[in-house]
């Protein structure tokens, strides 16, 4: 008897996993593979590549064969020169035990998820946010809580830290906060931070600290030190605290990667395990070029921060002077999160924006409530750039 073919065996999926869908950043993102003279403004990146003092610290330490396996928290060299620019920057006595290096900012919070949150656990997350931050908490097993923030009148946002603490119960297990922020540019308050650090030491909350933008503040009189608030200068060592941070931002290294976590010593043993198990510890070749980043990188940041400075002024000036258009100047980060009147589906708008104009901005729709109606674009670039976005997008916002 002649055998019948089988129809094909599909093996189970994690349903989480299965069900995930692509960030809508990236469905516009996608779309304009196809555009000409495009001006690409919807991801978190500029136009400078990586300073080529970086590079060639890379480049060498590969050419004198630091191509081995790392230890899993990384270069000693390199978790030393974190603490010192801890230390400089924050005035935070941050002890070598409490950094571990991580295969990028978005590596660093799924490390951090995997170690506080269990099945059944929540997260509570203010909301605009970055999307890939829920998605992640899903993965890792846990339920997302989100807490619109407060839309201010004259544009912007606030904390509502009443609405923030009433989301939390006894299944929750951290708080995920990001200031600057991505993508309002808010940048939380000293009082703001020492209420919800007192929080979550009472509740047993982990408070979860995304400070990735933290160089990005462009009013010296609320931030004479340069740098945005951190809870590092809150917290003690053992306090319930992972602050999560990237050398993507402010020394241009998008592509390379590379991230850190400040932490209780007491959660160095289970990252170094996760990582063991996830990717079993970075390159040495690229922490080489970290190290220099650190080391040699002070009057880049500087001269970066600068530019975007002017750009937030540039394009808050071009983008407030339209008359569908309401925001508020960016205290820090380097976007602008703009509502344009009559506009209930950013996505649609955002792709008929970049079919039109050429210019590539994120729907708001992406962040989570309250971010519908919004548009994200990000001005870490040239003034001759962004004057040239600003005069395609001003027949599309008017």
């Amino acid at each position: 008897m002649a055998a019948f073919p089988q129809p094909p065996l599909t093996p189970p999926l994690n349903p989480v996993a299965a069900a995930l869908e692509p960030s809508k950043i990236v469905e516009v993102w996608q779309m304009g593979f196809e555009i000409e003279d495009l001006i690409a403004l919807y991801v978190g990146e500029g136009d400078e590549p990586t300073p080529a003092f970086i590079s060639e610290a890379a480049s060498r330490a590969l050419r004198e064969g630091h191509t081995y396996y790392t230890p899993k928290h990384g270069l000693p060299a390199l978790r030393r020169a974190l603490t010192a620019y801890l230390a400089r920057h924050f005035g935070a006595a941050v002890g070598e035990e409490r950094v571990t290096v991580t295969s990028s900012g978005m590596n660093a919070i799924m490390l951090t998820l995997q170690a506080v949150l269990t099945a059944g656990a929540n997260l509570v997350a203010p909301t605009p946010v970055w999307p890939n931050v829920l998605s992640a908490a899903r993965i890792a097993g846990g339920e997302v809580r989100t807490v619109p923030m407060t839309v201010l009148p004259e544009g912007g946002v606030a904390l509502d830290l009443e609405r923030l603490f009433a989301a939390c119960d006894d299944k929750t297990a951290a708080i995920f906060l990001v200031s600057p922020s991505n993508p309002t540019g808010w940048v939380i308050s000293e009082a703001e931070q020492q209420a919800v650090l007192d929080f979550c030491r009472r509740r047993g909350i982990w408070l979860i600290a995304d400070e990735v933008y933290h160089r990005f503040v462009f009013d010296p009189a609320r931030f004479p030190s340069g740098v945005a608030p951190s809870f590092l200068q809150l917290a003690a060592p053992e306090d319930p605290l992972v602050v999560v941070n990237s050398f993507s931002k402010a020394w241009c290294m998008t592509g390379w990667r590379q991230g850190w976590l400040v932490h209780p010593a007491a959660l160095g043993a289970v990252l170094g395990n996760l990582i063991e198990y996830n990717t079993s510890g970075g390159q040495s070749f690229l922490q080489h070029g970290c190290l220099a980043a650190l080391t040699e990188g002070e009057p880049f940041v500087e001269a970066l921060v600068a530019r975007c400075g002017q750009a937030a002024e540039l394009v808050f000036q071009g983008l407030a002077a339209l008359p569908r258009v309401s925001l508020a100047r960016p205290a820090g980060s380097f976007y602008c999160f703009f509502r344009v009147e009559g506009v209930d589906d950013s996505l649609a708008f955002a792709k008929r924006i970049l079919t039109e104009t050429g210019v590539g901005l994120a729907p708001g729709s992406a962040f989570g409530p309250g971010g519908e109606g919004h548009l994200r674009l990000c001005f870490a670039g040239s003034p001759q750039r962004l004057g040239e976005a600003l005069e395609r997008l001003r027949p599309v916002l008017s």
